[in-house]
């Protein structure tokens, strides 16, 4: 990107207050069909993509602890080379993660989302010209590929020892565009059907191995500018014999879909359509796209900048709906046939019903219509996708608000902070035996009862950064930190 249009750019985010970190911990969902069903007492051990094999991370039957210790509830900790902000996931007894090991050493990531815009003030207070603000930016908080040279690895774990069963090198050299220190080069989690893993590498390449670690078959991207250089975070998605990707991106946004067996291009939806007028000022997003079956039909589903996008299987589109923020970072998911659409900071949530067509955008001041159910202004998440349990529908902000919707009827039941001092959160929540857990990137683990009633049970701390969602497992929790991976076991 030009320096004068970076210029532009930095300027309108501080304008709007945009300058943060609009990735997630590798945000998104897939293939709800690919799930063995249970077996004995205990759902079978399978977390196939980043959070879960329902989108929606609940774990009531699979008996966990609500409270642990690291010192004596630790099944196993490994470390993890490198650095990666992905998630692990799960099929035939074998934990799956990535990550990018650095030639050099990386610049450290640091909490919030805030400290870019923070660090320009401070220069321009200064009297800095804008140039000299950008070099000093570009070098404090920013990666580029030249500044870099990167090992890109696939690791496979056994589920029960934690011991390593291999490694696979999937990229070696610099990466195909930098990244703000915030995120991570391998934010993307991958996903599996239980024969293969499938890794994602936005503008670079699209990766299958087996269970025994053999490259199947690989797949070159085009290589796409990402806004202001911020880096990547959008997931695969596998729709029966397909996997999907999506990327938004500032010169030719699109959705993909790839044969699973050989990686053959299927079909491509271009995503760049906006009109002169409303294109937003940054055309890149950071979500993954969602496999939503409803009662009517199976779709997928898309968040990008300023607007949802639905498609078929076959990448036709079935409706869209406006009011999205720029710069996406939560994912759509469902709870049963409802689809929870999250808007972005200062921007609606809202509930939608199936069988939509064309444009369903709400009319000024309108929350609800025919397929909306209600939309709730000035509630949604920024980072953190958020979750539904027993009921409600917790919403939670990068810096650390949990909002309780009802269901039902959108109605607040409460909007609290979790911690008085700093806490600042990537990490999407997740639920079991009555207890919303919500991990913060200082490493401290929030407790919160279920219900409409605000109350923050227990805090445990985990003595490292926190960015990454966790898997559920039948009586195991895994959580991965900066350095490592934890397997947490109910004494």
């Amino acid at each position: 990107m030009k320096k004068q249009t970076w210029l532009r750019h930095w300027g309108l985010f501080l304008a709007f207050g945009l300058i943060s970190t609009p990735w997630a911990a590798g945000q998104v969902p897939a293939a709800q069909d690919q799930v063995p069903a249970a077996t004995g007492d205990l759902p079978a051990a399978i977390w196939p993509q980043f959070r879960g094999p329902q989108s929606n991370p609940v774990g009531d039957a699979l008996q966990l602890p609500t409270r642990w210790s690291p010192s004596e509830d630790l099944e196993w900790a490994v470390e993890v080379p490198g650095r990666g902000w992905s998630s692990p996931i799960v099929a035939a007894g074998k934990v799956f993660v990535t990550t990018v090991a650095s030639a050099t050493a990386p610049k450290p990531a640091d909490v919030g989302t805030e400290y870019s815009t923070q660090y320009m003030t401070e220069l321009s207070a200064q009297g800095l010209s804008q140039e000299e603000i950008l070099k000093k930016l570009e070098e404090r908080d920013f990666e580029l590929p030249e500044d870099v040279s990167l090992t890109y690895i696939l690791m496979c774990l056994d589920l029960e020892t934690g011991a390593e069963q291999w490694r696979q090198v999937y990229h070696q050299g610099q990466p195909p565009g930098g990244r703000h220190r915030k995120n991570s080069f391998s934010s993307e989690t991958p996903v599996t059907d239980g024969q293969r893993v499938y890794v994602h590498v936005p503008n670079l390449g699209l990766f299958a191995y087996d269970f025994s670690g053999q490259l199947v078959w690989r797949r070159d991207l085009p290589q796409r500018p990402v806004y202001l250089n911020f880096g990547t975070g959008s997931s695969p998605l596998l729709v029966e014999d397909r996997v999907i990707v999506l990327n938004d991106n500032e010169e030719a946004s699109y959705l993909a879909a790839f044969r699973a067996t050989d990686g053959e291009p299927l079909w491509e939806v271009a995503r760049g359509d906006f009109p002169a007028d409303q294109r937003p000022m940054q055309a890149s997003g950071w979500t993954t796209p969602f496999l939503w079956k409803n009662s009517q039909r199976q779709e997928i589903v898309t968040i990008g900048p300023g607007r949802t996008v639905s498609y078929d299987l076959e990448g036709n589109e079935l409706w869209r709906l406006g009011g999205m923020r720029p710069g996406p970072a939560a994912s759509p998911f469902s709870a049963g046939d409802r689809l929870v659409l999250n808007g972005g900071p200062a921007q609606a949530t809202l509930i939608l019903r199936p069988g939509a067509a064309g444009d369903i955008t709400l009319e000024r001041g309108a929350t609800s219509s025919e397929f909306v159910e209600w939309a709730k202004p000035r509630i949604s998440s920024y980072i953190p996708t958020p979750l539904v349990y027993r009921g409600g529908l917790y919403s939670l902000s990068d810096s650390g608000i949990l909002t309780r919707l009802d269901l039902e009827t959108g109605e607040t039941s409460f909007k609290e902070r979790l911690d008085s001092g700093r806490a600042d959160f990537t990490t999407s929540p997740w639920a079991y035996d009555g207890h919303i857990f919500v991990a913060s990137e200082q490493g401290q683990v929030y407790v919160v009862a279920a219900g409409e009633e605000f109350e923050v049970v227990a805090t445990i701390g985990l003595g490292e950064m926190c960015m990454a969602s966790p898997a559920l497992l039948p009586g195991r929790l895994l959580l991965r930190t900066e350095k490592r991976l934890l397997s947490i076991r109910r004494s």
